[in-house]
């Protein structure tokens, strides 16, 4: 059974002796429900009460008699003909965003059980038009990033190299095979079962792999009409079709900034192309990194522009899948694609594992693919090379321009991990890392 990193948030909001009901909110398909009901529900409590408003719309009548929290209890224990002890189990609104009435009754838990232990898990709650905002503790869940994706392998040497950032041509030379599998495989958890659990060989997994991505994406495609009006939804189609292409315009290696002309027909301006992009966003399918001007000064948010951004995919394996990459594409890494690949797999990580939003930096002719804020608040540059090759022009002229204390290259090498050096250079997968800095 696949592990996830997000069961130790869970456990922490578990031993707490009041809580707020936790709501588990992330893109479909990233395994919320699995995570809270299997890997967290089954392991620690007595009993998993779950109801899902998805797959049961009738669940609805629990709320019919008001949302006073211990009626609402009740009317589960008769609809389900089980006890329910506040004190051992975990009530599981599964699906929460397809009632309304148990959206609201979150504020309820909160104020009036405290002690309960209630987990909610939603996809598209950024879409909701009503949300108690306050009254929930949040845990956001993605693709699995590559430490999880390393977990998933059950390589117990490789995982505790990894963690300890191990150096080296040997450590290198076995965590990147690893790396270029998770360009290709993704974080799905459906596609990382498949490949890892599944018989056959790597090329036979791989098909396999890519029927999963495809039915993925269709389900994300029928989505945007389910929750969105029909002329809302071909933009919000489009420009989600749009992503891979904006990517490929990079500079220097870098993908350039989001461009609004020629994705949807007479739209090229962002307050008519803001709302669609704003639908992905909210529903996790998509994440900014916002490109700055000028020297960067803290807080970043303050430097950034709306409309001035990058565009990324959330899962690095579906990016893959609408490029028509296959198995081989990835291993061979010969493709022009690879550099803003490897770009999309460091924004991922760093919105899963260090922060977001992201930002990247810009001039005419050089780009800065990531700033990252230090503990100590200085601003770090990060290069992001996709190959072994060291060499960074942009990085040279933002350091020639604003003389930062530390420099951060990630690259398809073994790179230097001695931290007391101020220019570091670590490999690509590294990159969650940039939260120690």
């Amino acid at each position: 059974m696949m592990k996830r990193l997000a069961t130790d948030q869970l456990l922490r909001w578990k031993n707490r002796p009041q809580r707020k009901p936790m709501l588990i909110d992330g893109a479909r398909q990233v395994g919320k429900s699995f995570l809270a009901e299997k890997l967290f529900g089954a392991a620690h409590f007595a009993a998993v009460h779950k109801m899902d408003f998805l797959a049961e719309p009738s669940l609805a009548s629990i709320f019919d008699d008001g949302l006073d929290p211990k009626r609402i209890i009740s009317n589960i224990e008769l609809l389900r003909g089980a006890r329910i002890n506040l004190e051992t189990d975990l009530v599981l609104f599964d699906e929460i965003g397809e009632c309304p009435q148990a959206v609201t009754s979150l504020k309820y838990f909160a104020e009036n059980l405290p002690r309960a232990f209630l987990c909610a898990t939603g996809s598209n709650m950024g879409l909701l038009s009503a949300f108690p905002v306050g009254k929930t503790e949040m845990l956001e869940l993605f693709p699995m990033c590559f430490e999880e994706f390393v977990m998933a392998s059950g390589n117990q040497p490789l995982l505790a190299a990894f963690r300890a950032r191990a150096g080296g041509r040997t450590a290198f030379d076995a965590l990147w095979p690893l790396l270029l599998d998770h360009y290709f495989v993704g974080g799905m958890p459906e596609a990382v079962a498949a490949w890892f659990q599944g018989e056959g060989s790597p090329l036979e997994r791989s098909r396999r792999v890519r029927e999963i991505h495809r039915e993925l994406l269709n389900g994300y495609q029928r989505d945007f009409g389910k929750y969105s009006g029909r002329e809302r939804a071909r933009h919000i189609e489009s420009v989600f079709l749009d992503i891979p292409r904006q990517m490929s315009r990079v500079m220097d290696g870098s993908v350039r900034r989001y461009r609004f002309r020629d994705v949807v027909e007479k739209k090229k301006r962002y307050a008519e192309l803001g709302g669609p992009i704003s639908w992905l966003e909210k529903a996790k399918l998509a994440s900014k990194c916002y490109q700055l001007e000028g020297r960067p000064t803290l807080p970043l948010n303050a430097m950034a522009r709306e409309n001035t951004f990058k565009l990324f995919l959330f899962d690095i394996g579906l990016l893959g899948s609408m490029l028509g990459m296959d198995y081989r594409d990835q291993q061979a890494q010969k493709l022009s694609h690879k550099g803003f690949i490897a770009e999309n797999f460091v924004q991922n990580e760093l919105r899963a594992r260090v922060a977001y939003p992201t930002y990247s930096w810009a001039t005419a002719n050089a780009e800065i693919e990531f700033l990252h804020k230090g503990q100590d608040g200085g601003i770090i540059p990060v290069e992001v090379k996709s190959s072994s090759r060291t060499r960074a022009r942009s990085l040279r002229s933002f350091v020639q321009r604003y003389s930062p204390e530390k420099t951060v290259k990630l690259i398809g090498a073994p790179g230097k991990t001695e931290n007391d050096d101020p220019n570091l250079v670590w490999p690509l997968y590294h990159a969650q890392f940039l939260g120690e800095l």
